[in-house]
């Protein structure tokens, strides 16, 4: 099929295949929520290089990322180049309109993954950007706790700010800025933010720097890093949940659950877009710089790379698995828990550390078991892992 936006014409390729499993919601599907929610989601990536985060077998297998824009693409798709702090470049994506957003869908992206920049100005940000990362065991509340604070800190300091959830586990706070610093300044106010938050509400928010570490919900100021993106407003997640803009007075009483790809039209419908005025209210940093600099340097801090050799934990640490997905990421971890039934008995939530890895154009995953809650002669060693996956395909063949 094909649908006429603005003047250009947009292909639509296999349009009722399945793309979330478990709702039978489809390509199409996922086209027509977005056209429906344009204004919001077109605001939300307007004139910003994304990344390509394509699902192209549906959400239920692993989506693979592609930095550099097809080469065969309509003349009309817009590129611009990035460079990154690897020293590389990649021509991407820039979306400007409706048109441009739904040939992204078409190419299997299912959200939206946009930096901070303008492709007129890829120097200086003009978002801060807070990601609120809960460790296992939050409860959604601690996490409404810790926005409600990220706000305080960041209005007391000149800026507007815009909640939303983020269509999984955590939430997102914004805030426009004027193009005017650097990604480390940027950086460096989020930082600031993070330690306040942290200062405030020492029992539910942490800005600690090592995963093992973190207790609660982690106030995330590394997402206003040069190469990091973060689902923009409105992308729909893998979770069939929605990254929803809120007003504040929302945010108290809501659930993540209540904003997803059937439910999210009908609320724009009636209620437009809470976040429709952030572009008339960037702000300055200067008061959380000088924050910053009142904090002073953070005994945590990790070196500046370039790093010299591993890091040794404090924590006690081991490695379980390293594997191309989640399933047997996890499938690794229970075989180690049925080896050691009494050590797994003692393990907390947030014991078990599951972070999702970049590779060199997909995620894969890495589990690690923090042995702090199991007495020291009980604690088994470093053995040999339950899945040995080389991420930087050494042993495979690439995608």
């Amino acid at each position: 099929m094909t649908l006429e936006l603005d003047g250009r014409i947009v292909k639509i390729t296999n349009p009722d295949r399945v793309v979330f499993p478990r709702t039978g919601h489809t390509k199409l599907d996922l086209i027509s929520y977005y056209r429906v929610v344009a204004e919001g989601a077109v605001r939300g990536v307007a004139d910003r290089p994304v990344i390509l985060k394509r699902f192209v077998h549906g959400v239920d297998r692993e989506a693979f990322f592609q930095k550099r824009a097809p080469a065969k693409r309509p003349e009309w798709v817009e590129v611009v180049e990035l460079s990154y702090p690897s020293g590389r470049t990649a021509d991407e994506v820039v979306i400007r309109d409706l048109a441009h957003l739904l040939w992204t869908v078409n190419l299997g992206c299912v959200d939206l993954n946009p930096h901070s920049v303008r492709a007129h100005d890829l120097d200086h940000p003009d978002e801060l950007r807070i990601d609120l990362d809960p460790v296992p065991g939050v409860g959604w509340e601690q996490i409404v706790r810790v926005a409600l604070v990220a706000r305080d800190v960041l209005e007391e300091h000149g800026l507007t700010t815009w909640p939303k959830t983020s269509g999984s586990r955590g939430f997102h706070v914004y805030a426009r800025i004027e193009p005017h610093w650097t990604f480390p300044e940027v950086r460096r106010a989020a930082e600031a933010v993070a330690r306040e938050v942290e200062r405030r509400e020492p029992d539910v928010a942490t800005s600690r720097w090592w995963k093992e570490e973190r207790q609660g919900v982690f106030v995330d100021y590394n997402q206003n890093a040069r190469d990091h993106t973060v689902a923009s407003a409105y992308s729909v997640r893998p979770t069939g949940l929605v990254s929803a803009p809120l007003a504040w007075d929302e945010v108290p009483g809501c659930r993540p659950e209540d904003f997803t790809l059937a439910s999210m039209p009908d609320r724009f419908a009636e209620a437009g877009d809470p976040w429709a005025g952030m572009d008339e209210r960037a702000g300055s940093l200067d008061a959380l710089l000088e924050l910053a600099e009142a904090q002073g340097p953070r005994p945590d801090r990790p070196a500046d790379p370039p790093r010299q050799g591993r890091r040794q934990s404090v924590m006690p640490l081991v490695e379980i698995a390293r594997a191309a997905t989640r399933d047997e990421a996890m499938a690794g971890l229970e075989r180690w828990k049925a080896r050691h039934p009494e050590v797994a008995r003692l393990l907390q939530p947030a014991d078990v550390l599951v972070d999702s890895m970049r590779g060199r154009s997909s995620t894969w995953t890495r589990i690690r078991v923090n042995l702090r809650h199991v007495p020291e002669p009980d604690r088994p060693g470093q053995e040999p892992l339950e899945v040995d996956y080389d991420p930087y395909g050494r042993d495979q063949p690439g995608p």
